[in-house]
């Protein structure tokens, strides 16, 4: 007939608490995750226009400027009459390939350069260019020289 400590309730439970547990919350927190999704989207945005640049094919008069390299380029050249050359060996067009995997296999992996005579014909150099990416190497460009004022 007497009241106990606990506020009139039996057994000593306390208010607000079940049993001395706390309760897990079970939501997710999306601000972080739309935070995070913003900021990949922002530089998709700016990095998608950069990678839709294709082989940079240049005439063979132009105002670009020298390329510096440390390295020793490997050339591939197309002469007027038709006739290819890797460095300063004449090559049948179909011996290309192989002397570039043969090249790759020394750890070559720097860019290949195509040079084309003004007077070339423009089917054997793309021939040319399309066997050298066909086999795996897709980094190619091709040489000009820098235009002179008249």
């Amino acid at each position: 007939m007497g009241m106990s400590a606990s506020g009139g309730r039996s057994g000593g439970q306390r208010r607000g608490r079940r049993s001395g547990r706390t309760q897990l919350v079970s939501e997710i927190n999306v601000t972080p995750f739309v935070d995070v999704m913003l900021v990949l989207l922002i530089i998709f945005m700016v990095a998608a226009p950069l990678l839709t640049v294709g082989v940079p094919i240049d005439l063979p008069e132009t105002q670009a400027n020298a390329l510096n390299s440390d390295t020793q380029p490997i050339t591939v050249s197309v002469n007027s009459e038709g006739q290819i050359y890797l460095q300063e060996t004449e090559i049948p067009i179909e011996e290309i390939v192989p002397k570039l995997e043969a090249i790759a296999t020394t750890g070559y992996d720097e860019r290949i350069y195509v040079r084309g005579d003004t007077n070339a014909d423009y089917g054997t150099v793309m021939k040319v260019m399309a066997r050298i990416s066909a086999a795996g190497f897709k980094n190619l460009g091709l040489v000009t020289l820098q235009e002179q004022d008249s």
